[in-house]
């Protein structure tokens, strides 16, 4: 078998996503036929120790304090931002400009003017981009598209969408980029999902009215004092949908006792279907067309029926997990590379999302109705 040619990655960041992204690398080329050989080259860090520990930890050959020694490495093939939401632009602006093929986590940046001329920069390089979105690589959501568009659920008639944790819900926390108007608030930072989720299963939205709340006025500065909060703790919309369903959305990072509930509801004029990514190894279908006495929500659960599942176990019920998630995500985002497939969430997608929640802060800001270009 002809050996595949490397592809150099250069991480750049080693919190929680930096890791998941790294399990993804780990995992993929052992599940799916990629075609590549993936190189784990260089993580960058804070510091130099804390790369070189990092490296250590993770499997790279070598850490750097300093993320332009990645960019400017002839070496690098991909770099793949997971720093903080703000540092996105100045990031994948410089690897777009040495020719690097880019994957960023979400969001892509915290303006949408800025997502722009990032996707309009990588379009002009004619390099690959990826947006980390991995929520919609799961095989249920993938099913419950199918079934959407099949006319499985008749006329699609409304939808609700909500993504809600708790790990900004203590008032005490200090001060983060997570509360920096230019690192975001809770509607980019989590209802980026949603939206993406809402979009990904009914088309495009049309116009939202939206409403955004600061709830956690100040927070600790980590000096002795206390810093004003403007970002939102709590962002919701009404939707409407360019295909006439109507419906919602919900992101909020103070859910006290939520970990993870990236929900969804849709309703149609034959059936309707129920997904919680707290128990995302399931679907739920209900069919009007069952049998009087016989109807109810039936439980859908994963399997080797829904691919890729199959790949990663023969048995059903066995159940991928999240860093599963982002393995797929990666293994679509080689074929993309390769140009084999289209980019699954480019920076042209990105910005899109961005787009939204922009959109729903102005509608919020207006309270009125505001039409999505």
């Amino acid at each position: 078998m002809p050996a595949k040619p490397p592809l150099r990655v250069g991480l750049i960041g080693t919190g929680f996503m930096g890791k998941t992204h790294t399990f993804g690398f780990a995992t993929a080329p052992r599940v799916f036929d990629l075609p590549f050989d993936l190189v784990l080259d260089t993580v960058a860090d804070r510091t130099d120790m804390l790369a070189a520990n990092a490296a250590a930890t993770l499997g790279f050959a070598k850490g750097t304090g300093d993320w332009r020694t990645i960019v400017a490495d002839p070496a690098i093939d991909l770099v793949d931002i997971t720093a903080p939401n703000a540092l996105h632009k100045e990031m994948a602006l410089a690897a777009i400009a040495a020719g690097k093929h880019v994957y960023c986590e979400k969001p892509l940046a915290p303006l949408a003017a800025d997502a722009r001329e990032m996707a309009d920069a990588a379009e002009a390089a004619g390099v690959k981009t990826q947006v980390g979105f991995n929520y919609l690589c799961n095989p249920m959501i993938g099913l419950a598209r199918e079934m959407i568009a099949a006319g499985e659920l008749g006329e699609i008639r409304s939808y609700r969408g909500v993504h809600a944790e708790d790990y900004m819900a203590d008032a005490t926390a200090p001060f983060s980029f997570r509360n920096d108007p230019v690192g975001g608030g809770a509607l980019a930072d989590i209802g980026s999902h949603a939206l993406a989720t809402a979009e990904h299963l009914l088309g495009p939205i049309a116009e939202v009215l939206g409403d955004c709340a600061t709830v956690i006025r100040e927070r600790p500065d980590g000096k002795g004092g206390a810093r004003a909060v403007v970002t939102d703790d709590v962002g919701r919309a009404f939707l409407r949908f360019a295909n006439g369903a109507s419906g919602s959305v919900e992101a909020n990072w103070i859910a006290m006792g939520r970990k993870m509930q990236h929900d969804f509801e849709v309703y149609g004029s034959k059936g309707a279907l129920v997904f919680s990514q707290e128990r995302f190894n399931e679907l739920r279908f209900h069919s009007a067309g069952d049998a009087a006495g016989r109807r109810g929500f039936r439980r859908i659960e994963a399997g080797p029926d829904h691919p890729p599942y199959g790949l990663f176990c023969v048995a059903p019920g066995h159940q991928l997990g999240f860093n599963d998630l982002k393995a797929i995500e990666i293994a679509r985002y080689m074929d993309a590379i390769a140009g084999k497939a289209e980019e699954p969430f480019g920076f042209r997608k990105g910005l899109r999302i961005q787009s939204l929640v922009e959109a729903i802060h102005d509608s919020s800001r207006a309270v009125a109705w505001t039409h999505v270009s």
